[in-house]
C-alpha cells in the first residue's frame, strides 16, 4: 500500500507526501495485466468483423455474433457485481480472466483450423459475454484495493490512458495480424493476453470487505438502494446512459454522411481517429487536473457530445466535425478516470462492485436502443432528426445535472490524516 512520509510543521500541520500509484507492487502488477488485457482486446474487433465476414459473407452473421456476446452481459452484469462484493474482486477477476482465455482460445484455433463454424463462435462469444458480466464490476474494486484514496486519481488516470492507447493501436495491430497471419491469431493473442492478466493478479493482494451471507435478491436490493440513496449518482447515470445512447446514433448514422457528403471513407477514419486521441488526451488531463466540483465539471463536458451530432446533421465541413468529435471524446476521457475516484470514495467497498455494475448496466443497455432507433427514424424523417434528437437529449441530460444539489456540492472526500504504518486485511 500507499507510503506516506510525514513532516511536522506545527503540533496540528503535517506535509504529505504520497507515493504514486506505480511505485506500489500489487498496483504495478494490476496496471500491467490490465495493460496487456487491453491490448489483446483492442485487436478483437476488427479481426472478428474481418472472420465473421471470410467465414459467411453475412453482416446478419456478424450481429448474431455480437448479440450473443452483448445479451448475456447485460442480462448478468447486476449478478456479476453480486458475486465481485461477494467473492472479492480478485477471485473473481482470475476466474473470469482464465474463462475468457479458454473462449478467445478456442475461437482461435477454430478460425486457425480452416472451416470455422459459426455455432461455435457464437457460444463461445457468449460465454466471453458472460464472463465479462462478472469481469466489469470488479475493475473499480481492484483499484480501490490497492491504492490508498489520495493516490487514486492517478491510478484511475492511469487505467485510463492504458485503454484510450490501446484503443488507438488495436486496429492497426489487428490490421497486421489478421493479414500477415490470419484472424485466428489475434484471438490466440487476446487468450494469452487474458493468461498472463490472470496470473498477474494471483501475485497480488487486494483489500477485500467481507460482505454478510444474503439472497443474491437482498444483495441486489441493497446495491440499488445504495445507488438511489444518492441523487449526484443516479442522475449522472441518466445523463451517461443519453450519452452512450447518443455515442449509437452517431455511430451508426455517421458513415454514411462521412462517405456521401464530407468526402468519403477517409473522413469517417480521420474521425474516429481523432476521438481516440481526444479519450487520450483527456485521461492524460485526469492525471493532473483536479476540479473542485469534479462530478459537476465532468458531466458538463459531456454535453459538448451534441457538437459533433449538430455538426454531422448540417453535414458541416469535415474538419469542423472532426476537431468537435475529439473535443468531445476528450471530454470523455476526462471524465472516466474522475467519476470512478469519485465514486470509490463515496461508496462503501462492500458495494463498490454491484455500484459499479448498475452503471454499466443504465450505459451499455442505452447503446442498443440508440442503434435500433436511428436507422428507423432516418428513414422515416430524414438523418438530421435523429441526430438533432440526440444532440438535445444528451445535452440536457448531462447539462441538466447541474440542477441537482447533490452535483453542485459534490467535492473530492476529504483525505484522512495518514499514519505512519499500515495495516491491511487483504486477500
Amino acid at each position: 500500500m500507499a507510503k506516506y512520509s510525514l513532516s511536522k510543521g506545527s503540533t496540528s500541520n503535517y506535509i504529505v507526501r504520497v507515493t504514486h500509484p506505480l511505485r506500489l507492487p500489487a498496483f504495478r502488477l494490476l496496471f500491467l495485466g490490465r495493460t496487456i488485457s487491453a491490448v489483446g482486446d483492442a485487436v478483437v474487433p476488427v479481426a472478428l468483423t474481418l472472420a465473421v465476414f471470410r467465414a459467411t459473407g453475412s453482416t446478419a452473421a456478424l450481429a448474431l455474433v455480437l448479440a450473443c456476446a452483448m445479451v448475456p452481459k447485460l442480462l448478468l452484469l447486476p449478478v456479476g457485481g453480486v458475486v465481485a462484493d461477494r467473492f472479492a474482486a480478485r477471485r473473481v477477476a482470475i476466474a473470469t480472466d482464465l474463462l475468457r482465455c479458454a473462449t478467445q482460445l478456442a475461437v482461435g484455433v477454430e478460425l486457425l483450423g480452416g472451416n470455422p463454424s459459426l455455432t461455435h463462435i457464437a457460444v463461445a462469444s457468449a460465454l466471453g459475454g458472460a464472463a465479462s458480466a462478472f469481469a466489469v464490476p470488479t475493475a473499480s474494486p481492484l483499484v480501490a484495493g490497492t491504492v490508498d484514496a489520495d493516490s487514486r486519481q492517478q491510478a484511475n488516470a492511469l487505467m485510463s490512458v492504458t485503454a484510450s492507447a490501446s484503443r488507438l493501436a488495436g486496429p492497426a495491430l489487428a490490421g497486421l495480424l489478421v493479414f500477415l497471419a490470419g484472424p485466428g491469431w489475434a484471438f490466440v493473442l487476446d487468450g494469452a493476453s487474458f493468461a498472463l492478466s490472470a496470473l498477474l493478479l494471483a501475485a497480488i493482494r487486494v483489500r477485500h470487505v467481507p460482505v454478510p451471507s444474503r439472497s443474491i435478491r437482498a444483495d441486489l436490493t441493497l446495491g440499488w438502494r445504495e445507488v438511489r440513496s444518492r441523487d449526484w449518482y443516479w442522475t449522472s447515470l441518466i445523463g451517461h446512459g443519453m450519452w452512450n445512447f447518443a455515442a449509437a446514433v452517431l455511430l451508426t448514422l455517421g458513415p454514411a454522411i462521412a462517405v456521401d457528403r464530407l468526402g468519403g471513407e477517409g473522413t469517417w477514419v480521420l474521425l474516429q481517429q481523432g476521438g481516440t486521441v481526444g479519450l487520450l488526451v483527456g485521461s492524460l488531463a485526469a492525471t493532473r487536473v483536479r476540479p473542485r466540483r469534479p462530478v459537476l465539471v465532468a458531466n458538463l463536458g459531456l454535453a459538448s457530445y451534441a457538437a459533433p451530432l449538430l455538426l454531422l446533421a448540417a453535414a458541416a465541413p469535415a474538419p469542423a466535425v472532426i476537431a468537435a468529435y475529439a473535443v468531445a471524446l476528450t471530454a470523455l476521457g476526462f471524465l472516466n478516470p474522475v467519476w470512478e475516484t469519485v465514486v470509490q470514495g463515496q461508496f462503501p467497498p462492500q458495494v463498490l462492485a454491484r455500484v459499479s455494475s448498475y452503471d454499466w448496466l443504465v450505459s451499455l443497455g442505452a447503446m442498443p436502443i440508440g442503434y435500433a432507433l436511428a436507422p428507423i427514424v432516418a428513414r422515416t424523417w430524414g438523418e438530421p432528426v435523429p441526430l438533432i434528437g440526440a444532440a438535445v437529449l444528451v445535452a440536457v441530460a448531462c447539462a441538466g445535472t447541474a440542477a441537482v444539489p447533490g452535483v453542485r456540492r459534490l467535492g473530492w472526500p476529504a483525505p484522512a490524516r495518514p499514519q505512519p504504518t499500515d495495516v491491511v486485511a487483504a486477500r
